[in-house]
């Protein structure tokens, strides 16, 4: 491993203030998400779930209108706003923290930071919508930007890789300097290698593995490991209920390896044993 992989987390953007690692909490308002399954596609169940996550410790409600698992269909920018807008203008004046939107689409990005949404978490980086740096820039907010091999619909699909972390790491560059060059200030940047979007079992464990290797980057790293197929594949829980455990191990490890950023859907447990893990790692 090299030698100069910085040994302190990278800062988050300055939104965030001065905490070293924080919660995304999952808001999937979708009636096909691969976890939630439609639990909160309705409005006031939805508001009423980012309250609950902002109590039990979220530092962020990341609100997304249009599912990623694999296979999804893509759904329309009028169906996209019509789910996110109204929770995010009721949310947002309310909790004391950020909300995210996650979407691929500048229009609806547009829209979400006029309704009060605070962050952009973009599943395509950038490569969806031509437009959506300048969105980013012209707001100054933070701009998550995830790697993904293909499209939902076909990523896992054999996915390949000859150098997992070399190919993420090369793509994050080239995006970085994209964003950058469409007017997004670099400290506002935060890279999520993606997993399980266009990943193996052994490309996903290789990530959690190896993740303090993308800290060379100089940006915030987050992960969203939360109860994906991959934790169902190692330890036999094929329904994602079961996967809470795994999901805090996973989150445990990318923690020790420099991980700031950890998007998940249950908040309460994984608040709690990050804060532990911290605590005794001194971070």
């Amino acid at each position: 491993m090299p030698d100069d992989i910085p040994k302190l987390k990278i800062p988050l953007p300055p939104i965030f203030g001065e905490q070293p690692w924080l919660i995304m909490g999952i808001l999937n308002v979708t009636p096909d998400s691969f976890h939630d399954q439609g639990r909160y596609g309705q409005f006031y169940a939805a508001v009423e779930r980012a309250r609950e996550m902002a109590a039990d410790g979220a530092a962020i409600i990341d609100v997304g209108g249009e599912s990623t698992r694999p296979g999804a269909e893509p759904v329309t920018g009028e169906d996209e706003l019509a789910r996110v807008i109204p929770v995010i203008e009721a949310i947002a004046p309310e909790l004391e923290i950020p909300v995210s939107v996650d979407t691929g689409k500048a229009a609806v990005a547009r829209a979400a930071l006029k309704a009060g949404a605070a962050v952009i978490n973009d599943v395509t980086a950038l490569r969806g919508d031509p437009e959506m740096a300048l969105v980013a820039a012209e707001a100054n907010c933070p701009l998550c930007l995830i790697h993904m091999l293909g499209e939902p619909r076909t990523m896992q699909q054999d996915p390949h890789y000859d150098d997992v972390i070399a190919e993420i790491k090369s793509f994050f560059e080239e995006r970085v300097e994209a964003a950058v060059s469409h007017g997004v200030k670099r400290e506002n940047i935060i890279l999520d290698p993606g997993i399980g979007f266009g990943k193996t079992l052994e490309h996903n464990l290789e990530i959690v593995r190896r993740f303090d290797e993308f800290l060379t980057l100089g940006l915030p790293l987050m992960i969203g490991a939360s109860r994906k197929r991959f934790i169902g594949m190692i330890s036999g829980q094929e329904d994602t209920d079961g996967r809470l455990p795994g999901t805090i191990a996973t989150n445990v490890m990318a923690l020790a390896k420099g991980v700031s950023i950890f998007r998940v859907h249950d908040v309460e447990e994984n608040y709690q044993a990050l804060k532990v893990a911290a605590a005794i790692m001194g971070a």
